[in-house]
């Protein structure tokens, strides 16, 4: 990265950053949903857009998307009946729509797994929200911190590839990285925000750096699938929503479980 391309990084972070921890812990509980909710539409316009898909079915992935997450966020109790109605309605649409059936499964699987990916997993995040706003930024930070240590350990020491058929820049230092700054960051934030024990922060911190490598993993696999750098350029330097948020989506389900079964 070009050192103008690093202070555009810089400058955008310093932007975000404050602003979304306002949201977070200062305004009420619903400013928070709303974010999410936006995350989660612009998110699933960025994936079905990198699978060039058409606009009807990228205007009907988004609002589908939109009220899964909202449904899943208030009855969650009933999601299975939410995507099911989902997925009945998405093919029924498909069949009267385009009388030929070639290529049917092509168009409507963007959806379906978009639909699976982003408001299901994102509504793990409103679900801390209600436990508090400190499971939000406890875990918002640690996946913060290990990806930025994967990058700049990745960066200054990674040699050996951890996966170049998906994500070629990515290196094992950079995953070690990961677990090193998601226990760092675990202890330290964890430590100040909830009252739990060191080995519970140290283990939490250990297995979101590890979740998070997977998610940013996932999200690389799609990208390469569907050949493109990133899921879209609405932030210079850092790509798309989805490009931030997709180490958090899975590390916010994994947070929910560890908080709630362990």
């Amino acid at each position: 990265m070009s050192l103008q391309g690093h202070k555009k990084r810089v400058l955008v972070a310093l932007i975000a950053l404050p602003l979304l921890i306002l949201i977070i812990v200062k305004l009420p509980p619903y400013f928070f949903l709303g974010l999410l909710t936006l995350v989660c539409a612009v998110s699933m316009w960025e994936f079905l857009r990198m699978y060039k898909t058409n606009n009807f079915w990228i205007f009907s992935g988004i609002l589908c998307s939109v009220i899964l997450f909202l449904l899943n966020c208030f009855y969650h109790q009933f999601a299975l009946y939410y995507y099911a109605l989902t997925f009945m309605a998405l093919t029924t649409i498909r069949l009267f729509i385009k009388k030929n059936p070639q290529y049917a499964l092509n168009e409507i699987s963007p959806i379906v797994v978009g639909l699976l990916y982003i408001p299901a997993l994102l509504a793990f995040h409103w679900f801390l929200r209600i436990q508090g706003w400190q499971w939000v930024i406890y875990l918002y930070a640690i996946v913060w911190v290990a990806d930025s240590f994967a990058y700049y350990i990745g960066k200054g020491f990674g040699k050996r590839k951890l996966y170049p058929e998906v994500s070629p820049k990515k290196t094992w230092a950079g995953a070690y990285g990961s677990l090193i700054g998601g226990v760092v960051a675990s202890f330290f934030v964890g430590y100040l925000l909830l009252s739990k024990s060191p080995v519970t922060l140290l283990l939490n911190g250990f297995l979101i750096g590890f979740i998070s490598i997977f998610g940013d993993l996932v999200e690389s696999m799609f990208k390469r699938d569907a050949q493109v750098k990133d899921s879209s350029f609405l932030f210079p330097e850092h790509g798309g929503v989805l490009d931030k948020i997709d180490s958090m989506l899975f590390a916010g389900v994994l947070l929910y479980f560890l908080m709630n079964f362990l």
